[in-house]
């Protein structure tokens, strides 16, 4: 076999040398990326809390993606949505920090540029977002000069130590110095000073990052005031009747707990708002502005109601509604202090973060209907996911127009003049609960043993009430099943049926039938512009 040439015998290290440094460029844009997202955060602490570009990008991405890349990430990661985009940024990050890396020792200063593009990008996406302060440019804008200095420095060390490495063929056999043998020390500076760059920059960024959102998330902490905080005994409690829960193994309880309750919203990060420092402002078509403390609406009263809540988002036999007993006052009161002009119709009412819901201003002043500003949640202050300190509770229409959380502003207005945070993202401007129901038990994929078992379950028909329940066993025909005691009309009910089970694989369907004597909607529907429809109909195995 022919030996290869002197040429080809240099050029294969020379090559693998080339990957090497290709890689060690990519780990320098990637210790720049960490160091652009440190500063970043030291300074928000500084400066604006708010500034988070990670955090600031992120949202921006929340409130373009489209409607069914939303509702797969909320199929799909549930409550974990947020971790599962916070994940896929964090990727997204090391991925283009390491191709400016590359694109800065190979054609500088173009990884500079993808540095201050990237910047520029999270500027924007800081200072278009609600509530921002006058100051919330600047993380970014010096995240971008400490990531650019460094990686400039970091691709320079890297230079000198590649323009040092001299091929090992050029040493003389006869051990003779050679250039090689004067090469080796500043090839060696080269490389010791790279790595002690890069090492102490690496260090410095995670720790200041770190630290920065640790002490961002703590300082002053919101939790710790939530936890002191001692709401006022209610005017008026909830009673609930005898015989409101069914005790089945395998079915829902009647009272959600808090840390059960679904989670749903477009804030990537939850909001805390100190309650001292909570207002809340009522303008538009009014008689007058007003603006009011959390002591306020304290001092208005308290009294508990029991709400069933359902998000838009909720797929047919879905988990995404609970039931809760809440703290708080009646919306209509709340608006009559501000005195609403006629001619309106709507109320735009605003969260901390920007996000918006359309909620007919009818649902919101009816003496019949339950409207609530909300403070309490089954016997503590509202959780900092729920909405602390206070929220929007409106029995009979989904969240996405009603249950507006870390609520600061309520806009009386028309559907003609605004619309809310989903209307141009494919959603209806208004949208009432439709009724439903679900099997709890026997659950979808678990088997069970033939004989006698119950089929058990919720429904729900907000400010109607359930009348009954019926279930159909494969073909067969409709069969009532036995209800629980209703807490009132806008609460669900659950349910139960004994079925003597037989070996085989049969279909359970469910429906359920208002006070109104409407019947579930059996035609299926998407999730998509106003809810989804559809009974229910679920596989069995017995064995």
């Amino acid at each position: 076999m022919a030996q290869r040439s002197t040429a080809e015998q240099r050029t294969t290290p020379t090559r693998r040398r080339g990957k090497r440094f290709l890689f060690w460029a990519a780990l320098s844009g990637v210790i720049s990326g960490l160091v652009f997202l440190a500063t970043a955060e030291l300074f928000a602490l500084i400066f604006a809390r708010s500034a988070s570009p990670i955090l600031a990008v992120g949202g921006f991405v929340i409130d373009i993606v489209p409607q069914p890349f939303k509702e797969f990430a909320i199929a799909t990661f549930g409550e974990y949505d947020k971790i599962a985009l916070l994940v896929g940024l964090g990727l997204a990050v090391v991925i283009a920090s390491a191709i400016a890396g590359i694109l800065q020792l190979l054609r500088p200063p173009l990884g500079v540029i993808a540095l201050v593009v990237a910047g520029a990008l999270s500027t924007a996406a800081i200072v278009t977002r609600a509530g921002v302060t006058a100051l919330a440019f600047l993380p970014p804008v010096l995240g971008t000069i400490a990531g650019s200095i460094i990686i400039v420095l970091l691709i320079r060390r890297l230079t000198a130590w590649k323009a040092s490495a001299v091929p090992a063929a050029m040493v003389d056999r006869k051990g003779e110095k050679t250039e090689a043998d004067e090469a080796k020390p500043s090839k060696a500076l080269g490389r010791r000073q790279f790595f002690l760059l890069a090492g102490i920059a690496g260090v410095s960024a995670v720790i200041v990052g770190i630290a920065s959102r640790t002490v961002s998330m703590t300082v002053g902490s919101v939790a710790t005031i939530r936890e002191a905080l001692k709401l006022p005994a209610p005017k008026s409690k909830v009673t609930v009747p005898k015989g409101a829960e069914l005790d089945i193994p395998g079915l829902t309880k009647l009272i959600t707990p808090n840390k059960d309750f679904y989670r749903v919203d477009t804030a990537l990060t939850v909001p805390t708002i100190d309650p001292s420092t909570w207002r809340l402002v009522i303008d538009g078509m009014v008689d007058k502005r007003v603006e009011l403390s959390f002591q306020d609406i304290l001092d208005m009263g308290l009294d508990e109601y029991a709400i069933t809540m359902t998000c838009v988002s909720n797929e047919v036999g879905g988990g995404l509604v609970g039931n809760a007993m809440w703290l708080g006052v009646p919306l209509r009161d709340v608006l009559k202090k501000a005195g609403v002009k006629s001619g309106a119709d709507m109320v735009l009412s605003k969260s901390v973060d920007g996000y918006t819901a359309s909620t007919p201003l009818s649902a919101l002043t009816d003496d019949n209907l339950d409207a609530i500003l909300a403070v309490g949640m089954n016997g503590e202050p509202l959780p900092l996911e729920h909405g602390f300190p206070v929220r929007m509770v409106v029995p009979g229409l989904y969240g996405y127009v009603s249950a507006t959380k870390w609520l600061t502003e309520l806009k009386v207005t028309t559907f003609e003049k605004d619309e809310a945070y989903w209307t141009p993202r494919g959603y209806s401007a208004e949208a009432p609960i439709k009724f439903a129901s679900r099997v709890d038990t026997p659950k979808v994929g678990q088997a069970v043993d033939a004989g006698r078992i119950p089929i058990a379950g919720v429904a729900w028909a907000q400010t109607v009430g359930i009348e009954r329940v019926e279930v159909k066993i494969d073909e067969g025909d409709w069969m009532p099943a036995t209800l629980s005691a209703p807490i009132n009309e806008n609460t669900w009910v659950q349910w139960f049926m004994e079925w003597d089970a037989t070996p085989g694989t049969h279909y359970v369907a469910v429906r359920a039938i208002n006070k109104n004597g409407d019947t579930q909607i059996e035609e299926r529907a998407p999730i998509a512009p106003n809810g989804s429809s559809g009974w229910q109909r679920s596989l069995v195995r017995v064995n």
